[in-house]
């Protein structure tokens, strides 16, 4: 039996893990598996580039757990999306992009597909596995529910979300410190998450608890307000920009620096009917998701305070790159263990699928590729969440 694996959209710090965790799996119960992983995602089946991987890749699994990213590499392909596959040349301009994926896992006679990534990711899956059933082809694909945001409905827990946020909230100790460089600075750490405020939120309250943990020296100025978070902006929770710049701008005054938190989703509208009303264009990808990177939230709020807060120097630092990029924590390797575990037994069993933490039930299960979708809002009621307002409203 022939299993084959892929990672889609943007990393995140359990992709390589996830892979070999799963080959550990399988080969406890069989060792004549085969394994091959498609390169750079649902490009690489497009394109028929694939790699065979050992079998007793497995026995290496902690050196490998180390790395982080991808060892098959990633891609955001979208299947449907049939014109874009068309401008980037992964089909034929006559080929059928569905087609052609679900026609490569046929003539690779793969069993059994593992599709490690997001919402788009899966519910691509999902179209295959229509598609092939009409053709009676039998594919059984379990994917494994990946995204820094944590953001997929109905899954408690995504993989790769803790770590994200440990990492986080580690890069801000390093940058906090950049405050003092200069009086009355303004720092913004922008931090992913296009619909969901989870990450920018739970790496907040990671910082926050250390902060609380650490000894300060009011008397030579190290206290703990200036290196407290005194804002913290996410798409769940509205926001005046005129209210909050009144605040901050006291904060600036009390403390001479001003230390925020930003979810790239965060008020967003406030920048699209900008760029509207500039006649700018709005960048799009594959998707149909607003390029978030290359309109830079945290630069637009950043010029939008500087004058607000009498700034003498600002800095807008992005954790995404670094956090997404990480190896696996313990926490995560965990969860990745059990996801694995049970993703085997189902992908076994020829139930198709996402492995993950049900909402409704509380417990790890196949969930159908029907109840996936993205764009799952954090949930702001969490006891830690109203712990963290809190702490910044003592500032």
């Amino acid at each position: 039996m022939k299993v084959a694996f892929l990672t889609a959209g943007g990393i995140a710090p359990c992709l390589s893990a996830s892979i070999i965790s799963l080959i550990k799996n399988y080969n406890n119960i069989n060792n004549t598996y085969e394994f091959i992983g498609y390169l750079n995602g649902y490009k690489g089946l497009l394109m028929g580039n694939s790699v065979k991987i050992p079998s007793n890749i497995s026995d290496n699994q902690n050196s490998i757990n180390i790395f982080g990213g991808s060892f098959l590499g990633n891609s955001r392909v979208k299947l449907s999306n049939v014109r874009d596959c068309i401008k980037n040349k992964y089909v034929k301009c006559d080929e059928s992009p569905l087609e052609v994926a679900a026609n490569q896992l046929m003539q690779d006679q793969i069993s059994i597909l593992h599709t490690i990534g997001g919402d788009d990711t899966n519910t691509t899956a999902a179209e295959l596995v229509d598609y092939l059933d009409k053709h009676n082809y039998n594919l059984t694909v379990v994917g494994f529910p990946k995204t820094i945001d944590n953001d997929i409905y109905p899954i408690s827990q995504t993989l790769g979300a803790y770590t994200a946020a440990e990492q986080t909230s580690l890069f801000f100790k390093n940058i906090v410190n950049e405050n003092t460089t200069s009086s009355r600075q303004l720092i913004i750490h922008e931090i992913m998450g296009r619909n969901c405020g989870w990450l920018t939120a739970y790496s907040g309250y990671l910082y926050m608890q250390d902060l609380m943990n650490m000894n300060f020296f009011n008397e030579i100025g190290l206290s703990r307000e200036k290196w407290s978070i005194h804002g913290l902006y996410i798409p769940e929770i509205k926001f005046n920009l005129k209210d909050e710049s009144i605040r901050l701008n006291k904060i600036m005054n009390k403390y001479d620096c001003v230390n925020i938190f930003l979810s790239e989703g965060a008020g967003i509208e406030n920048i699209i009917n900008e760029m509207k009303n500039n006649n700018d264009d709005i960048p799009i990808d594959a998707f149909g998701h607003i390029r978030l990177d290359e309109i830079n939230p945290g630069q637009w709020y950043a010029e939008y305070f500087k004058e607000k807060l009498d700034c003498d120097k600002i800095l807008v630092q992005k954790s995404g790159y670094f956090s997404r990029s990480s190896s696996p924590s313990s926490e995560d390797m965990k969860l990745i263990e059990d996801h694995a575990k049970n993703a085997v037994k189902y992908a076994i069993s020829e139930n198709s699928g996402v492995v993950g933490i049900d909402d409704d039930t509380g417990k790890l299960n196949c969930i159908s590729f029907k109840r996936i979708k993205g764009g799952k809002p954090f949930n702001v009621n969490y006891g830690w969440f109203k712990i963290l307002i809190e702490n910044i409203e003592k500032c």
